[in-house]
């Protein structure tokens, strides 16, 4: 349904620049904005190398493992059933590391392994878990420590300063999280 919509109004769109006399600038203004989108295509693809091999980086030198650590105890107190498998906490804790360091492509099959680690554990395998529901919520609400995607997009858009961003996200995102773990948390009791 959404495809014929769009394909209605490209076509509406064209129609209007003929009859409107309006052709070449519509022809230029596509033209204008493919060369852009490119261009930013290939800066954040750069940026998104830069990130991937911090991360990797991180890895290596074992900081990942390390906030891996920090964060099970808080992790184990959060999950109560589900969440606590070895696999399916191994994988979260993949998942909101990598979230937390703003490479959330990287994130995404540690999340789809977690959620495929939990049902695997889930009584009723047409219904999420609440373990399920707090995880889709963190991982929704990750706390920044480090936004790249945001930073590349600032930098590849000749931001000034694109790192301002860093405090406001890390600010953000922590009162995103603790209201939609709290949020789990009260409404588990009646779900």
């Amino acid at each position: 349904m959404i495809n014929k919509i769009w394909f209605s109004l490209i076509v509406l769109g064209i129609l209007c620049t003929f009859l409107t006399g309006t052709t070449q600038i519509t022809i230029d203004a596509i033209t204008v904005s493919a060369k852009s989108t490119i261009e930013l295509i290939i800066a954040l693809t750069g940026f998104l190398c830069f990130w991937n091999g911090m991360l990797n980086i991180a890895e290596k030198s074992g900081l990942t493992k390390s906030i891996a650590k920090l964060l099970k105890p808080i992790l184990m107190f959060l999950f109560k059933k589900e969440g606590r498998e070895e696999k399916a906490l191994g994988a979260i804790v993949m998942n909101l590391t990598s979230n937390m360091f703003g490479i959330s492509n990287a994130a995404t099959p540690f999340g789809i392994k977690a959620m495929e680690e939990m049902q695997k554990h889930n009584p009723i395998k047409d219904r999420a878990t609440n373990d399920m529901v707090l995880f889709l919520v963190m991982n929704a609400a990750c706390i920044q420590i480090i936004p790249t995607t945001i930073i590349s997009i600032r930098s590849a858009a000749s931001s000034t300063n694109p790192t301002f961003i860093i405090l406001p996200a890390i600010l953000s995102t922590s009162i995103a999280a603790l209201v939609g773990i709290g949020s789990c948390k009260i409404l588990e009791r009646y779900f």
